[in-house]
């Protein structure tokens, strides 16, 4: 009889084992599929950011040295430029730090409906348990 448990013990941990990667790998399912609805909202930086980013940058630098450079008859349409160049840049940020809230704010209400699911099913398996007591 003190073979049994020593026989069984193999199975049972090759059981757990195999239950251990099956979770793993739905893990890692899960992980690249946040991944990559974060990528999509801009948690990371794109071809496309790093560009627009360029742009903007360019356009100031470009407009600050030629109203250095060109004299009085450049220098305030080149600082006005500068400063609507600017502007449009912090209105885009608001636009991408708006689509990041409420992407946040979404995960935030699925987490929460979730917690009450299983809350809800706690509640029910304890008046179950204490039903059956």
């Amino acid at each position: 009889m003190a073979r049994e448990p020593q026989q069984r013990e193999p199975e049972h941990l090759a059981e757990e084992l195999e239950d251990l990667r099956k979770e793993l790998e739905s893990f890692q399912k899960e992980k690249e599929r946040v991944r990559a609805i974060v990528g999509k909202i801009g948690g990371v930086p794109k071809t496309r950011a790093h560009l627009i980013n360029a742009i903007f940058i360019v356009i100031v630098v470009i407009s600050v040295v030629i109203s250095v450079v060109g004299g009085k008859d450049w220098q305030l349409l080149m600082i006005e430029l500068a400063t609507v160049t600017l502007a449009i840049k912090i209105i885009y940020l608001i636009h991408t730090q708006m689509r990041v809230n409420h992407f946040e704010f979404w995960i935030l209400s699925s987490l929460e409906w979730r917690v009450n699911e299983i809350m809800k099913q706690l509640r029910e398996f304890k008046r179950d348990r204490e039903g059956k007591s």
